[in-house]
């Protein structure tokens, strides 16, 4: 029988583990200090909230099951890299119910926007509620769902641009570059601007070569969509592969971490896949080599994002 001097001891632990859940990040944390100057209002414009899940349910139909990362971690990873501003976007394991992103947002208050997750249930009204709380577009999760047809890429593209064309929303897309080529025609006469997801998923290791990347720097020139630069899955030896890649789109980039670093590869819904350990500053600290011009790297940080989410 456990003593009540015991129960207090482990009630205690149990606290101070709680405590340190908040304070020290489950998530990933910067390890590197930041080594350039951060402009204000910089952004980062991809990231994601897993809230407690008896508070914020998973989606019954989801590919994986990731970690919980809170706002408060979220906060303390800006404060060491300098960020004012973050756009938060919902993640596949809520399906559309934007819950969790809405909870993010409103720990950072006016210096969050969101990018939501809809389906074909999701009313006119409840987009209109999302726009008041600071939506500024929807994604397309294609990738991590499975879908890989053209076809069906594109039927979905363009079910969700005529419901958000009249809204000054854009659409974020998270596919393929053999997709992106696929659609090129119908993307490039999109009614709404377009936001394509971690270098278009390019292979690093291929460079700017690789087949569907010039059909990407194409929609990028043509003044109709921006890349978010934003590193995919876990740590890598070298990041210098991303350097061609990131000088080709450099005029309409938009940089984000990808925190807290969801590692879907290989997941389902009934295992817990631990978040991948990624140290953002080290990333953060090599916008200077793809980007050396100041001014550019404002326009990567603030200004970009100021006019594409309307900070």
């Amino acid at each position: 029988m456990i003593g009540r001097r015991e129960f207090v001891v482990g009630a205690a632990a149990v606290g101070l583990m709680i405590e340190q859940r908040i304070s020290h990040a489950a998530a990933s944390q910067p390890a590197t200090r930041i080594n350039f100057e951060i402009p204000a209002g910089a952004c980062d414009c991809h990231t994601h909230i897993h809230g407690d899940p008896a508070k914020f349910p998973w989606f019954a139909k989801r590919t994986y099951t990731p970690e919980m990362a809170l706002p408060e971690e979220m906060s303390a990873l800006h404060k060491a890299l300098n960020i004012q501003r973050v756009v938060i976007v919902t993640p596949s394991v809520y399906g559309p119910d934007n819950s969790a992103t809405i909870y993010g947002m409103a720990a950072r208050g006016k210096d969050a926007r969101g990018v939501a997750v809809i389906d074909d249930k999701t009313t006119d009204a409840e987009l209109d509620r999302l726009a008041s709380l600071g939506f500024k577009g929807i994604r397309l999760n294609l990738s991590t769902a499975g879908i890989n047809d053209p076809k069906v890429a594109t039927e979905s593209f363009v079910r969700a641009a005529d419901r958000v064309k009249t809204r000054n929303w854009h659409i974020q897309l998270n596919t393929t570059l053999p997709v992106i080529a696929a659609m090129k025609d119908t993307l490039a006469a999109s009614p709404v601007t377009l936001v394509f997801d971690h270098y278009g998923n390019a292979n690093e290791e291929l460079g700017v070569a690789q087949p569907g990347f010039s059909d990407l720097v194409s929609l990028v020139k043509s003044g109709k969509a921006y890349v978010k630069i934003s590193v995919t899955a876990g740590p890598r030896q070298n990041y210098a592969y991303f350097t061609p890649l990131a000088q080709m789109l450099i005029d309409r980039i938009l940089w984000g971490t990808n925190w807290p670093h969801p590692n879907s590869v290989g997941g389902s819904a009934s295992t817990v896949s631990p978040l991948w350990q990624v140290d953002d500053g080290l990333v953060f600290n090599l916008l200077p080599t793809w980007a050396p011009d100041a001014a550019v790297r404002k326009k990567i940080l603030v200004d970009n994002p100021a006019r594409l989410y309307e900070f």
